[in-house]
């Protein structure tokens, strides 16, 4: 006998086998009893008003702390275009930033 015919001999057996044992495993999870998913809602607990007031309190201090500390250093200085070589092998890129909202609105108009 051909290797070749031993080969689908064996596939044709090994899926049979397969195909009888899903069948069997389909009719017992058929003909099981079992009872129906009741689903429940997670019912949320009240914050109390003291819980309330000491978040609040501690946003305004993390807040409070953050304006104080910051200045016009942190805000992005536009970018400034000039007539200088930006693809020369000595060019380089104008001064400035470019804020994400402008490249976003780049990417979006293309």
């Amino acid at each position: 006998m051909k290797l070749d015919i031993l080969r689908k001999i064996i596939r044709e057996e090994v899926k049979g086998a397969i195909q009888d044992e899903l069948k069997e495993i389909l009719l017992e999870a058929v003909k099981s009893n079992k009872q129906p998913i009741q689903e429940t809602q997670p019912s949320k607990s009240p914050v109390s008003p003291e819980v309330k007031a000491n978040l609040r309190e501690g946003y305004k201090n993390i807040l409070g702390e953050t304006a104080a500390s910051f200045n016009t250093s942190q805000i992005a200085q536009p970018l400034r275009v000039t007539n200088t070589d930006t693809a020369g092998p000595n060019g380089q890129l104008p001064e400035g930033n470019v804020s994400m909202d402008q490249i976003m609105g780049l990417m979006n108009k293309g």
